[in-house]
């Protein structure tokens, strides 16, 4: 049982589908007990914290998605950093992946300022939204398959939620990549078979069922540490799959 959180959201499928707004999704997710490996090591990396944060309260619960709910493009990374999103409450805030990525979009203009450092801090994100296959940060920054399975549900349905106004969605890293194919094919959009592969400017455009848009789908090596301090991802290599989507989406 979560120490943290009041009225506990325990089934994920159904608490997903009964919303009808982003800001009701994001508000469930945020009360989510349904895994209890990451219930457990959240709320103890909140209680023993690091040193440098010491004196800061963590957030310690599940990491909603962050952006506006007509977003044309959405990014989607891994799980919550321990000490980042767990720590702050926003997806790729306090810490170093974040930098990158915020400083790469404020860059090419999806974003208002280059820096992202809590909740509170003016940063705003321009027709785009990030999440995460999985909203809880992991052991190890692994969750298992179980508890990305368990979590699809909410990305499923921020999917349906953002359909109207979803042209482009980047994926940081293989683990989204893997994670996001289903929620993809389960939605409107077919994928082909073979599926398509992950990799660093990968691009497939996926048609719709449903007679609406069809969506461009772009890989991006993710802003992890090991890719950014070895040069495997350089900020142009970043802000050049930013620029695509951009493009793709039709966001100026």
């Amino acid at each position: 049982m979560s120490e943290l959180i009041e009225h506990p959201v325990e089934d994920p499928a159904t608490a997903a589908a009964g919303t009808t707004a982003i800001g009701e999704l994001d508000e469930r997710v945020a009360r989510c007990t349904a895994c209890p490996r990451l219930v457990e090591w959240r709320e103890r990396v909140a209680r023993e914290k690091r040193a440098a944060f010491r004196d800061e309260t963590y957030w310690g619960r599940p990491v909603p998605g962050f952006g506006p709910p007509d977003a044309a493009i959405s990014i989607v990374g891994l799980a919550p950093a321990a000490h980042g999103a767990n720590r702050t409450g926003r997806m790729f805030t306090g810490d170093r992946s974040g930098d990158v990525l915020y400083q790469a979009m404020y860059d090419v203009g999806l974003a208002s300022q280059p820096h992202a450092y809590g909740l509170g801090d003016g940063l705003t994100l321009y027709g785009t939204r990030i999440t995460s296959p999985v909203h809880c940060a992991p052991p190890a920054n692994k969750p298992t398959t179980g508890e990305r399975d368990t979590c699809r549900s909410w990305l499923s349905h921020e999917f349906v939620l953002l359909r109207n106004t979803l042209r482009v969605v980047v994926v940081l890293g293989g683990f989204g990549w893997q994670a996001l194919l289903p929620v993809l094919r389960d939605a409107v959009w077919q994928v082909p078979s073979p599926q398509p592969k992950f990799g660093h400017a990968a691009h497939a455009e996926l048609p719709a069922t449903d007679g609406g848009a069809d969506l461009h789908l772009l890989g991006c090596y993710h802003v992890s540490q090991q890719n950014t301090f070895t040069g495997k991802l350089t900020p142009a290599m970043l802000r050049e799959v930013l620029e695509q989507a951009k493009g793709l989406a039709g966001v100026k």
